[in-house]
């Protein structure tokens, strides 16, 4: 399963894809979207939207894990990200990307195990999980990459399902 994690922005979009597969993961790519400061909100927008459908065309994802918009202190940045995250849901719908939604404690418990984990702890589990020198900059990227982890550890620990019922073992 090809997993893009998506840590959703309108000014920075980071992105990680991985690979999960048996309980392995392997990560494939990393990195930014970014769109120019100084344009209006709708031509970031839009540049974003078109960036995100050939990132996706590109890396032919198999699903998308994205944060879920948590408001922290500034409102209005948080308006703006949630533009952004609209654009991103938006593009995965179109592209026809099954869509992941998970809340910044679910990444923490998901990638480290404890669900109030420091950023840092987060940063460095993600990089030892993943086998890698460093960890992924920016910190976007990172983020990104948390959040495909937390997909594979998430979607692969659930028990069979029929319909809405789990089936017994």
């Amino acid at each position: 399963m090809r997993i893009l994690g998506i840590d959703p922005g309108y000014a920075t979009v980071g992105f990680g894809l991985i690979e999960a597969e048996q309980g392995k993961v392997c990560m494939r790519t990393y990195g930014t979207i970014t769109t120019p400061a100084g344009q209006p909100l709708s031509r970031r927008l839009y540049q974003l939207g078109t960036d995100m459908e050939k990132l996706i065309t590109q890396l032919k994802p198999s699903v998308i894990s994205i944060e879920e918009l948590f408001f922290n202190t500034n409102i209005t940045t948080g308006i703006a990200v949630a533009h952004g995250r609209g654009v991103i849901l938006y593009v995965a719908e179109r592209c026809g990307i099954p869509l992941y939604e998970y809340t910044p404690s679910q990444v923490k418990l998901a990638v480290t195990g404890y669900g109030k984990a420091q950023k840092r702890q987060v940063m460095d589990m993600t990089r030892r999980l993943l086998k890698l020198n460093a960890v992924p900059r920016p910190d976007d990227a990172a983020d990104a990459l948390g959040l495909a982890l937390c997909h594979a550890r998430s979607f692969t620990s659930q028990l069979p399902q029929i319909g809405n019922v789990r089936e017994t073992i």
